[in-house]
């Protein structure tokens, strides 16, 4: 882990997140990162991440706990969520019928599996992006890994990139200077390694 903070990605450490899969993408496109265990570390970091895998519900309740909330949607430089992170930028999930940071006026849902779809969405997909800097450089057949049971609703105001399974959902989303990505970019190789470094630059 580089110490040097002055720029560099504050990983929010909430006890919800896949931490060495990111951590480990991270090092090896020389991104300098800290995790943020208090408000005085988010001013640290130029560019901030919250990952997140499980339960979208019980992710927001951890994330309460850690009294970070109100200074995470105060933030004014770059947030990305990652997965479960990107469902937390949203309205209100139905998993756990839980309220999240409504930072993105969406919702997340389950996949209907009366489509003929397997639950959860799980592999690699292409995604279909717009001309957004996250996907600066990203080759326009690349694929992403996806393992959700829950999607964001498309959305054109806010939707960056977007997949169809069932039905077409936002694979990225952005408001403002908050990112989501609905897939794991650290585990989906050269284009998710190369998103990374976008998101670190911007």
């Amino acid at each position: 882990m580089n110490d040097n903070t002055k720029n560099s990605i504050g990983i929010i450490n909430y006890g919800a997140g896949n931490i060495f899969s990111l951590t480990a993408a991270l090092d090896r496109q020389n991104i300098p990162y800290a995790m943020v265990n208090t408000e005085t570390d988010l001013e640290k970091h130029s560019h901030i991440i919250i990952p997140g895998v499980g339960h979208a519900g019980a992710a927001m309740q951890k994330l309460q706990q850690t009294g970070l909330v109100a200074a995470i949607k105060a933030l004014k430089k770059p947030v990305l969520g990652i997965c479960v992170g990107m469902q937390l930028l949203t309205a209100h999930s139905e998993e756990g019928n839980a309220d999240l940071l409504n930072i993105t006026p969406v919702k997340t849902k389950l996949f209907d599996k009366t489509l003929g779809i397997k639950v959860p969405h799980m592999g690699w997909n292409n995604v279909s992006f717009a001309n957004n800097p996250l996907f600066n450089n990203v080759k326009d057949n690349a694929q992403f890994y996806f393992v959700h049971s829950y999607f964001i609703e498309y959305n054109p105001i806010f939707d960056i990139a977007s997949v169809t399974y069932g039905n077409k959902f936002s694979a990225a989303i952005q408001k403002d200077n908050f990112y989501g990505v609905q897939f794991h970019p650290e585990k989906s190789g050269e284009a998710g390694e190369r998103l990374l470094k976008n998101f670190s630059m911007l």
